[in-house]
C-alpha cells in the first residue's frame, strides 16, 4: 500500500512538473508573438447614421491619432463603416453589434467603447489620455 501511495504521488508530481512546463512554453510564445507585432491599431466601428456622441469618439480618437502618432508608422487609426458590404470580416472578428472603439495590439482586444462613450464629449482629454497609455503601453 506504501509503494502505491509513493508511485501515485510521484506520478502526480510530473504531470504537474510537465503542466508547468506547457505553461512556460505557452508564456514565451504569447511573448515572442507580441514581440513581432508590428502595428497598435485603434478601431472605430460605426453605422452610416450616427449621433452626436458617435461622431465625438471618432473625432476626438482620430485627431489624437494624427497629431501624436503622425509619424509613428506603428500606430494606426481605422474607422470601419460596419453598415458597408465588405467590412464583415472586422465586424465578425471583433464582435461588434453597434458603435464602439477598441484598441488592438495584434494579440490583445481592449475594448473602450463604454469609456469613449462617456468621455468623448463631457471630457474629450480623459479619452485622449487613456488612449495615449493604452497605445504607448502597447507599442
Amino acid at each position: 500500500m506504501k509503494k502505491l501511495l509513493i508511485l501515485l504521488f510521484s506520478i502526480a508530481i510530473i504531470f504537474n512538473l510537465d503542466s508547468c512546463d506547457e505553461k512556460k512554453n505557452q508564456q514565451a510564445e504569447k511573448i515572442t508573438k507580441k514581440a513581432t507585432i508590428d502595428k497598435v491599431q485603434v478601431y472605430y466601428f460605426h453605422g452610416t447614421r450616427r449621433c452626436v456622441t458617435c461622431k465625438a469618439v471618432g473625432q476626438v480618437s482620430e485627431e489624437l491619432i494624427k497629431s501624436k502618432y503622425a509619424d509613428n508608422e506603428k500606430v494606426e487609426f481605422v474607422e470601419i463603416d460596419y453598415d458597408v458590404p465588405g467590412n464583415d470580416e472586422l465586424v465578425d472578428k471583433f464582435k461588434v453589434t453597434s458603435s464602439g472603439l477598441y484598441v488592438y495590439n495584434g494579440d490583445d482586444n481592449i475594448d473602450l467603447t463604454s469609456f469613449a462613450f462617456q468621455y468623448a464629449r463631457t471630457d474629450p482629454d480623459k479619452l485622449r489620455n487613456r488612449l495615449i497609455k493604452l497605445i504607448d503601453k502597447n507599442l
